[in-house]
């Protein structure tokens, strides 16, 4: 590893931190906006499910400009709209611009979903791919954590209606040397030979693999088609629409990308944005709809974002787990293994309902923290991984921002619908559900099964 493709490495571990910071912190944020813009339901899911919707749009509107462009390109540009809004947001005037600039933050990180795993994967050799790519992938959850835990600080150092502002606001210096350090990176040599841009890609690859004594000396990079370039005609531009994901070549893979993620994503992200809400509801706290003062507020979100930080830390825990066995054990039976386990830490979690005291504070716990380690040693992490690796290099930005995009719908389904759901159904009934689509992603992973495992981007390209 030279210090080029460390460099690339943190600074796409840095895209992935923000996009746990922000979703995360909102969930801690949310009784705040409740009480300065007075939100309905309908404007709690709307707010709950603004970032996600953006980056379901951001990740197959954006994602795919990556394949046209370069990969650079759209890394730095990625993070300059993420910086912007989040200014924006700092100072949103009304619920409307709230919605709308957490809308926009999501887009930044929609782009970032397969551009990051495209500037890894292609700077990495096939044997590490798989752990190097998952360890900033891990930064989702050390992002989720944080924003947890400086929510509620902030909380406490200023305790008034406007705190939230602080939230948001504290991630922008950070975003700012992120931007500026994503200029100093590498052009992929993948994406360059694609383009025919041989001597180009020769100098990235250099310059990637700059190292004290140098080695190799000199890089020459071979062509597959260079010998039969002046005998055969032009190839035909490959095809880079919708349209190529599912071709019969490819609908495999798309199939396997897409699904298992979008059932990932029920669960994960209901679980996670509205743990602090279930701790309230099943511990019979009194809950933030109940309280009209800031005050209130405050006694009543500490000790959930507290709950919710000490769930959160089994998220690192998990893809720890999952960096040192991805490449051991290979992606399809760990994603396999973490959605029944996933299931099962739900099916627990959905017994408390039957109890009280600290029987239903133990199984609440226990449920969410094995919900949380299991799905980030398998499906959270494996879903990602899998959708970069499985798709040819002219269409791997575009599958793998489609994969990202089409799981984000079941992210936004569930931030919208999940406090309804929680009101009408009831906490048991709801957890039922989510086991079911655990379950259930455990058998798509299962039929449409491609193990990318060692398996380096030129075979996956031919």
């Amino acid at each position: 590893m030279t210090g080029m493709q460390w460099r690339i490495w943190g600074l796409a571990a840095a895209g992935k931190f923000f996009e746990g910071f922000v979703v995360f912190m909102t969930g801690v944020a949310m009784p705040l906006f409740a009480l300065q813009f007075q939100m309905t339901p309908i404007q709690h899911g709307l707010v709950g499910a603004a970032s996600l919707a953006g980056i379901l749009v951001g990740a197959v509107g954006l994602g795919h400009m990556a394949d046209l462009f370069g990969r650079k390109l759209m890394f730095i540009a990625e993070m300059v709209i993420f910086v912007i809004f989040l200014m924006l947001l700092a100072a949103a005037p009304s619920l409307p611009w709230l919605i709308f600039f957490l809308f926009g933050l999501g887009i930044a990180l929609g782009c970032d979903y397969p551009t990051a795993h495209l500037v890894i994967s292609e700077s990495i050799p096939s044997r590490l791919r798989g752990r190097m790519v998952l360890s900033a992938f891990g930064f989702q959850s050390v992002g989720a954590l944080a924003g947890t835990a400086v929510g509620a600080t902030v909380l406490v150092l200023d305790p008034t209606i406007e705190a939230w502002r602080w939230m948001f606001a504290s991630a922008i210096p950070l975003g700012l040397v992120v931007v500026a350090g994503r200029f100093t990176v590498t052009e992929s040599a993948h994406w360059l030979m694609l383009q025919q841009r041989v001597e180009l890609a020769e100098k990235a690859a250099a310059r990637l693999l700059d190292r004290h004594p140098r080695y190799p000396k000199k890089i020459k990079l071979k062509h597959k088609h260079r010998a039969a370039a002046a005998t055969m005609p032009a190839p035909v531009p490959p095809e880079r629409s919708i349209k190529a994901l599912f071709s019969p070549k490819a609908i495999r893979a798309t199939v396997l990308a897409s699904v298992p993620w979008f059932l990932q994503d029920l669960s994960t992200y209901g679980i996670g944005i509205f743990t602090p809400t279930v701790l309230t509801v099943i511990l019979g706290s009194h809950g933030a709809s109940s309280a009209h003062h800031v005050s209130d507020i405050i006694a009543n979100a500490l000790p959930a974002a507290r709950g919710a930080a000490a769930i959160d830390a089994l998220l690192i825990v998990g893809i720890i787990a999952a960096v040192m066995l991805a490449d051991r054990v290979g992606r399809i039976p760990l994603q396999i293994l973490g959605f029944i386990g996933c299931a099962a830490g739900l099916l627990i979690a959905s017994f408390s309902a039957d109890y009280s005291g600290p029987v239903q504070t133990t199984l609440i716990f226990i449920g969410f923290m094995l919900f949380n380690f299991m799905t980030n040693m398998g499906p959270n992490a494996q879903t990602y991984l899998i959708a970069g690796e499985v798709f040819p290099t002219h269409i791997r930005g575009l599958g793998a921002g489609f994969a990202a995009s089409f799981a984000k719908i079941g992210a936004v389904m569930t931030a919208f619908l999940f406090p309804i759901l929680l009101a009408d159904l009831g906490t048991k009934l709801l957890l039922y559900i989510l086991v079911g689509a655990s379950i259930a992603g455990a058998l798509v992973t299962w039929f449409f099964r491609i193990e990318t495992n060692g398996v380096n981007l030129e075979e996956i390209d031919h």
